[in-house]
Order: structure tokens, then C-alpha cells, then sequence
């Protein structure tokens, strides 16, 4: 007895199934995925902030530029305004000085305004730097020359030919002076 039905066809319309698969689901990540992502977060986070502080900084640098040179333009107008009186008195005194004859008066006239001057001036941390018969310092003073005096000890000053100034305790200008050398050396020559 053979068994047929092994190798005749079926006429059943049914195919087989295929295997039934699960639904597809998101693969847990693995750690070093997870340490990657949250890497990759840490850097944007980092680059968006190191773009934030670069612009700050690039705006700082423009702020303090235009300020500086704000505070250089505008600096001095305090000096100025305190100077313009004193442009006023040197045009009245001018207009007086082509009315008189009195020399006497013009030069008083001229040296009231220029005390006023070193005055305002004086005002604002400027102050000259005269200093006949001082010890000669080359940190305030300029030596044009020396020459021999009997009454001024050596290395004194004996003549300012230029004032010296300074603002708040820093030179600006040092005065020119003429040194004392001491007793002429042909007196102490002809004694030996």
C-alpha cells in the first residue's frame, strides 16, 4: 500500500502563514550610545556658549574703544571751561592795552591774568617746577649748563631759564636750569 496523498498536489487554497515576526521595536540604546548622545549635547551646549562669551567679549572691545575715545575728546572740557574766563580777561586786557599809553598798567594788567591762569590751572593738578637755589635732581630737571658761583653750593640750581611742570606729581616738562659749579676753580688754583 502506497500512500498517495504525500505527492499529490493539495487543492487547498491555503498557503502557509509565514512565521508570525513581532512588531518592530526601538532597540534599547546601549550605554555608550547613550554616553555619545549625551556628549554630543554637552559640545553644543559648550560651542553655544563659547559663541555667546566671544561675542560679548568683541562687544566689550568695541564698548571700551568708543568710550575711550569718548573720555579722550571730553576730557578736558572741565580744564577748558575753567580756562575760558581767562581767554575773556586776556581780550579785555588787549582791547585796554590799544587804549593806553601807560605801559606800567598793561603789564600789571598781563600779570593779574596770568596768575589767574596758573591758577585755574593749578586747579587741575598743574603745577611748575622753579627750583632756583634747590639741589639739582635730574628726575625734574633738564642741566643746559653749569657755571661757577661763589654764593650757590655745587650742583644747586642757580637760574631757571625754563619752568618745568607737572600734572598730579608726573612730569610733564622738565624744567630748564643752569647748575652751579661752585667757587671758580682759578681762585683755589692761585692760592696753592
Amino acid at each position: 500500500m502506497t500512500d498517495t496523498s504525500k505527492n499529490e498536489p493539495t487543492n487547498d487554497n491555503t498557503t502557509p502563514a509565514p512565521e508570525a515576526q513581532p512588531a518592530p521595536q526601538a532597540a534599547a540604546p546601549s550605554p555608550l550610545e547613550e554616553q555619545l548622545s549625551a556628549a554630543k549635547k554637552e559640545v553644543q551646549a559648550n560651542y553655544d556658549r563659547y559663541m555667546r562669551t566671544a561675542a560679548d567679549l568683541e562687544n566689550f572691545r568695541k564698548r571700551t574703544i568708543r568710550e575711550k575715545e569718548e573720555l579722550r575728546q571730553f576730557a578736558t572740557s572741565g580744564l577748558l571751561e575753567d580756562v575760558i574766563p581767562v581767554l575773556d580777561n586776556l581780550s579785555l586786557g588787549l582791547g585796554a592795552a590799544k587804549q593806553q599809553t601807560d605801559v606800567k598798567g598793561i603789564v600789571d594788567g598781563v600779570g593779574l591774568v596770568l596768575e589767574q591762569l596758573k591758577s585755574t590751572l593749578a586747579k587741575h593738578g598743574l603745577k611748575e617746577v622753579n627750583p632756583v637755589g634747590q639741589k639739582f635732581d635730574p628726575n625734574l630737571h633738564e642741566a643746559i649748563s653749569h657755571q661757577p658761583s661763589a654764593e650757590i653750593a655745587e650742583e644747586n640750581v642757580t637760574l631757571v631759564v625754563r619752568p618745568g611742570y607737572t600734572l598730579n606729581n608726573r612730569l610733564l616738562r622738565p624744567a630748564s636750569v643752569i647748575v652751579s659749579s661752585g667757587p671758580e676753580k682759578k681762585d683755589a688754583e692761585a692760592k696753592s
